[in-house]
């Protein structure tokens, strides 16, 4: 069938890929020329033409010529040239319960998959970890390998990825939900819900909390972090609760370095030597696991050798008499769990730019400072990676909200110069913590920046 596919963004691309893989002619449309896309979406528009599609970008005005069947991604305006020609045509339109169905054929394993506001990395590598104790041929998909989550499932797909598996453990954005919103789901997990991403949802918490929720029109089983029920009376009456601390179906407790987890009438208690919102998430890689029927003693060996992942309460060691940790915790409630954890260590804090592709509330951010008497220092980078310019006003917004006289506040123009400076403003004995999301997104070369900004420091101020 001949396909067109309109636009080349996020939902588009994955779609158009798939589609070309089942056999079908896809020309993909984008009002853009290839050199205006972002670095790391054009290496996908190249791929994806080196395996036969047609790139069919700077044209304002696309035809249906030879055309069967089209994709519209949902930021399709209505009043675009080439939807107003859809909507006069006779063509097929692909739908995303459409796609959702084609992934569902293509992937024969069970699969288990994690949403929310935050967690969702953590929870889908502890899960992952579960199941490869188990023994099962684990395939799993999550922003660590790259943050649209749809174009990795897609290419695990294409790869044969899929095929081979025993279990597809896959992380569930709100973007990638709304592609897949209609794949078939065994267990699925919610991991928190907090305000996030209202600009792509018209500022509406409650359309941003419905897209989440789709999680549970399309799992067999829902498991979700108690305080969800915060947010939310629209959870289903047979959800599966775990919570730290609190009563809950999976309920966790802390003491040293073990987890234990009670649930019915039975409990395990597990070495675990993370930190911080680890050990919740771990409780919800539990209860899938036990949800699942994996034993108690695979779910034990898999938190007593999980070692954590990349960026996210990541300990580099001790220079020169500082600790170092690199965190991913960019929104409030994150960033408030990774400050509690440090409560009673002097602290000196780098953070990166916190506008990526969309807008946040940075004086929220810089407020909470206030509530820790424990951070010396907060040193703020105004580099914005996706456009690659210094937005120095974006470093002030953070940073003049902070009004505790005894925080240093200082803006940089680089994140390389904010990690340097941490050694300037700390002491021996001290932690360097970093937070900011611009790990989540572009992590190699992040934390490449971070790297060569902390062993400036160390030459430089110490």
């Amino acid at each position: 069938m001949n396909y067109l596919v309109v636009g080349a963004g996020n939902a588009s691309r994955p779609v158009a890929r798939l589609l070309n893989y089942l056999g079908h002619k896809v020309i993909i449309t984008d009002l853009k020329e290839l050199s205006e896309f972002k670095p790391i979406y054009q290496t996908w528009l190249r791929k994806m033409e080196g395996e036969g599609i047609i790139l069919d970008l700077k044209n304002p005005e696309p035809t249906l010529d030879g055309i069967e069947a089209v994709y519209m991604p949902p930021t399709l305006p209505e009043d675009a040239p080439i939807a107003k020609l859809i909507a006069d045509s006779d063509v097929k339109v692909l739908t995303n319960e459409d796609f959702s169905q084609l992934v569902n054929d293509l992937v024969p394993a069970d699969i288990i998959g994690i949403t929310g506001s935050m967690g969702k990395t953590t929870t889908t590598s502890l899960i992952t970890s579960v199941f490869k104790a188990a023994g099962y041929n684990v395939w799993s998909c999550s922003s660590l390998a790259n943050n649209l989550v749809s174009e990795t499932i897609i290419d695990g797909i294409v790869t044969g990825k899929a095929e081979k598996c025993d279990i597809a453990v896959f992380e569930l954005p709100h973007g990638t939900l709304g592609l897949l919103n209609s794949i078939n789901i065994k267990i699925g997990v919610l991991s928190y819900l907090t305000p996030e991403h209202l600009n792509e949802f018209g500022g509406s918490y409650e359309k941003y909390i419905n897209r989440k929720l789709i999680i549970q029109d399309i799992s067999e089983t829902l498991i979700a972090n108690k305080e969800c029920s915060s947010q939310t009376n629209l959870l289903r009456e047979d959800t599966v609760f775990y919570k730290m601390d609190e009563d809950a179906d999976f309920k966790g407790t802390r003491k040293d370095n073990n987890l234990t987890i009670k649930y019915d009438s039975d409990e395990f208690t597990t070495p675990f030597n993370m930190m911080s919102y680890f050990f919740e998430n771990a409780v919800a890689a539990a209860s899938v696991g036990i949800n699942y029927g994996i034993s108690k003693e695979d779910i034990i060996q898999a938190l007593s050798n999980f070692k954590g992942l990349s960026a996210h309460m990541e300990d580099y060691g001790t220079h020169k008499g500082r600790q170092i940790i690199i965190d991913a915790a960019f929104l409030p409630d994150g960033i408030r769990t990774t400050l509690d954890y440090f409560e009673g260590e002097n602290l000196v804090v780098f953070l990166d730019h916190f506008d990526t592709s969309w807008v946040r509330d940075k004086a929220e951010v810089g407020r909470i400072f206030n509530e820790y008497s424990n951070v010396k220092a907060v040193l703020a980078s105004g580099f914005d990676e996706s456009i690659q310019k210094v937005e120095i006003h974006i470093a002030y917004e953070i940073l003049d909200a902070i009004t505790n006289d005894n925080i240093i506040k200082v803006a940089t123009d680089t994140l390389e110069e904010a990690a340097a400076l941490s050694f300037k403003y700390s002491e021996p004995g001290d932690i360097i913590l970093h937070m900011g999301p611009l790990i989540s997104f572009d992590r190699v070369n992040i934390l490449n920046k971070i790297k060569k900004g902390l062993k400036e420091g160390c030459e430089k101020y110490v």
